[in-house]
């Protein structure tokens, strides 16, 4: 499939993007604004390695092609302005004050295109005393207050992988941002700056814990709550297979069905709310689960609303009958979502090495071969 000559079609179709490439939340917006339809061209800094695996891997960098720009010569970035005066969106990712060292800030380039919307992704915010430090998903999540709350009684919190900071606090939500400043564009024809942190989008998403908490029906420690593993009724059980069956009977009747479908008696457990019962009907669920394997689980559960599922692999998901149905997963990439009835969003080409579509890209943005192939022959430009 081209990178750069792909149909689009998709709800951005018509929507230029310049993304500066960089890692996590970055390129994962890139991924669903190009996934929409939008024309996506991503700037690789010169001679930067694939990041963890080969770019052919990079998942996040499907759906657009690439160029490789030499941003510190004057030619180089005299190029990449020229872009941005075609762009509506301008994504980046770096730490506070670098694109205006490269001389690529939003007092320069929005003079220069007044409806260009300027989306920076940064983990602390573009101010404050964090804001030039150097962070993880891990460090967001820790201090927004949602990392307190994740994991076992009695042992250290437990990151759930880069997902809540890096992809749904960030990537996320300067994908929302950007939308919602392209419908604003609309009416008053202005571009404007977007300061995406993930810190802010980390207690965003804690937002039903925090009023819980404020409520008082949610506790400030770990192992005593609803939704934390500690509710006989909301957690992961081995089986005898070593393997895991996810339970999620949270309201009364998937609990009932729950209960029965194990053989014990659900008006004996009225008090389910209670978290001085959890541990021992935690217990006791253990025993049951531990007497058939996750698949055996799986077959007794067939047809009964309880909220059961099988813990599957990667590979298990891909392969997972229900999900093939849906083609969650092709060619062992997720699928775009969600699903449009007119304009469907989809993977518009595989990931590939930086450069890759560059030079049909470029044309088809307007720039011509003098434009770009002397920075070519100068080795200031790759684009394939």
């Amino acid at each position: 499939m081209s990178l750069a000559l792909a149909s689009r079609g998709g709800p951005l179709s018509g929507i230029r993007v310049v993304e500066f490439a960089g890692l996590g939340p970055t390129p994962f917006a890139g991924m669903m604004l190009a996934d929409y339809g939008a024309e996506v061209l991503r700037i690789e800094r010169a001679g930067a390695p694939p990041y963890l695996g080969a770019a052919d891997f990079q998942v996040l960098n499907r759906s657009r092609p690439s160029i490789e720009l030499d941003l510190k010569q004057p030619a180089g970035a005299a190029f990449a302005n020229e872009l941005l005066t075609k762009a509506d969106i301008l994504l980046e990712g770096y730490r506070p004050g670098v694109m205006e060292r490269l001389g690529f800030g939003p007092t320069t380039v929005c003079a220069a295109n007044p409806k260009l919307i300027y989306a920076r992704m940064s983990g602390w915010g573009q101010e404050g005393e964090l804001a030039t430090l150097a962070g993880h998903d891990i460090n967001y999540l820790a201090m927004s207050g949602a990392l307190h709350a994740i994991g076992p009684a009695g042992a250290p919190p437990v990151p759930p992988l880069n997902l809540v900071a890096d992809f749904g606090g960030g990537g996320m939500l300067v994908f929302s941002g950007i939308l919602a400043a392209l419908v604003e564009r609309a009416s008053s024809g202005r571009g404007q700056v977007i300061d995406a942190a993930m810190l802010d989008g980390s207690a965003l998403l804690f937002a039903q814990i925090a009023g819980w908490q404020a409520a008082g029906v949610w506790h400030d420690r770990r192992g005593h709550n609803l939704l934390d593993g500690s509710a006989y009724f909301y957690r992961c059980y081995a089986t005898a297979d070593a393997k895991f069956i996810a339970v999620g009977a949270l309201e009364q009747q998937f609990h009932d069905a729950l209960l029965s479908a194990l053989g014990l008696e659900p008006e004996e457990f009225g008090d389910r709310l209670e978290p001085a019962q959890w541990d021992a009907r935690s217990a006791l669920l253990a025993e049951r689960f531990r007497t058939r394997t996750r698949d055996e689980w799986v077959t007794h559960f067939a047809g009964i609303d309880a909220c059961v599922s099988p813990v599957l692999s990667l590979e298990e998901a891909e392969a997972n009958p229900a999900n093939a149905a849906r083609r969650l997963y092709v060619d062992g990439e997720p699928s775009a979502a969600p699903r449009f009835s007119r304009t469907p969003a989809e993977r518009r080409s595989t990931p590939g090495s930086a450069g890759q579509g560059g030079a049909a890209a470029l044309r088809q943005w307007g720039m011509t071969d003098d434009q770009w192939r002397p920075l070519r022959d100068e080795g200031l430009l790759r684009a394939e």
